[in-house]
């Protein structure tokens, strides 16, 4: 678990990752203020996220369908929340409430309990698996216009690429889901995390997933 945590350290942290996304979308020609910074908390405890909103950090993403309604109960007016984690069908009741964005959309019977529980601001991403690695969640990239038929809105897409020291290995998997999300006219993409998200951005990430660099 991450304790301690300073809201003024956070802060400028987090100045500094933003300084470094602001970078990295003038290299690829882009605005900025396009690309969100959200904050994974999977190892925050309840008792720790004051720090966060104190530090001006108000996206937040978990991974647990547990514990996004405990902490989304606990500061009921303190965040936004987006749902990280993988996606399992029988959790997507208790994770509907909370989450305004689901980032991880990779079954049909996930998509189904969705389809049942979904509210008018449900929105969802759907994750796919681009390098084909079995221990992954994600669909296939010629799955996706099937999903893209359900009654629930897709905003755009997921990924996670393999695991690399070298930031530079994640980008061919990042120009393919850019590639795939223009060829269905999606905006939204989740994709980079602490250890490539200036790659990501240069390669059209909207949203970054960033935990340990902020925590370090």
């Amino acid at each position: 678990m991450i304790t301690g945590l300073d809201p003024s350290r956070l802060r400028a942290t987090a100045d500094r990752v933003r300084d470094e996304i602001a970078a990295a979308a003038r290299r690829a020609e882009r605005d900025a203020d396009a690309v969100k910074l959200l904050v994974a908390v999977k190892y925050v405890p309840i008792d720790e996220l004051q720090a966060l909103a104190d530090a001006g950090l108000t996206l937040l993403g978990e991974n647990r369908a547990q514990e996004l309604e405990a902490k989304a109960q606990a500061y009921p007016d303190a965040f936004t929340w987006h749902f990280i984690g993988q996606l399992q069908s029988r959790k997507v009741k208790q994770i509907v409430p909370y989450a305004t964005l689901i980032h991880s959309v990779a079954s049909e019977s996930a998509l189904k309990q969705l389809e049942k529980h979904h509210t008018p601001e449900t929105k969802i991403l759907i994750e796919v698996d681009l390098a084909g690695e079995e221990s992954k969640a994600g669909i296939r990239p010629d799955e996706l216009p099937a999903y893209l038929e359900s009654p629930v809105p897709v905003a755009g897409l997921m990924t996670m690429p393999p695991f690399t020291e070298d930031p530079e290995q994640s980008r061919p998997y990042f120009q393919a889901l850019r590639d795939l999300a223009h060829l269905h006219d999606l905006e939204e993409l989740s994709m980079g995390t602490s250890q490539d998200y200036t790659v990501a951005v240069e390669e059209g990430a909207t949203i970054v997933r960033i935990g340990s660099v902020l925590f370090e």
